[in-house]
């Protein structure tokens, strides 16, 4: 297995985290969007979007799209649930995630951590979506250690991978203590140093 994407990017970060948590030999084939390398012709041939992260399959196949890579890595293993209902309460979260999480909380990080912009001039709609984010995971951690099922799944991946950078966005967690209690369980969980501001 061949994963395409970059070390600095939570998304690319989710797929690596399953990978090395289940055991999934694979080979890393960084990529820098940035250089323009997510739009030659030989990447666009692996997924026409352009996007990382991209993994290619012993058998030639393609897949792009976090969350769906790391569900199909999941099949079968102690990340994805066997009941059914709490298999749909997983994609619930990917969903939200990839639709409201990540679209203010990664946004912000890339505007201040890649763009250089100072905390102040980050998009302040950005930031509010940002802080209802946060604010719901940190209730929804008020009666459990993990997102779905009593148990450590992909759910908490898709959700830790920006998560747990959420200071380089400019999000003070101090306020949080579920949430950062939540962060240290999955770096402990996944084997991670700690990344989040003390």
């Amino acid at each position: 297995m061949r994963v395409f994407g970059s070390l600095r990017s939570g998304n690319c970060l989710k797929v690596k985290y399953t990978a090395d948590y289940l055991g999934i030999p694979y080979e890393w084939v960084p990529i820098d969007g940035r250089k323009g390398e997510t739009r030659t012709p030989d990447f666009l041939r692996r997924n026409p979007a352009g996007q990382v992260p991209v993994v290619e399959f012993d058998d030639g196949k393609y897949l792009a799209q976090s969350n769906a890579i790391i569900r199909y890595l999941a099949r079968g293993s102690a990340l994805f649930p066997d009941d059914a209902f709490d298999q749909a309460k997983v994609d619930e979260w990917l969903f939200w995630e990839q639709n409201t999480h990540e679209p203010s909380v990664a946004v912000c990080r890339f505007q201040m951590f890649f763009a250089g912009k100072p905390r102040e001039e980050r998009d302040p709609r950005l930031v509010k979506a940002a802080e209802a984010s946060l604010d719901l995971m940190e209730r929804t951690l008020a009666d459990r250690e993990w997102f779905v099922g009593g148990s450590f799944s992909i759910a908490d991946i898709a959700l830790v991978a920006y998560t747990r950078l959420a200071h380089e966005g400019g999000f003070d967690l101090a306020a949080r203590p579920r949430l950062r209690a939540w962060i240290a369980r999955c770096e402990r969980t996944l084997g991670l140093e700690a990344a989040q501001a003390a």
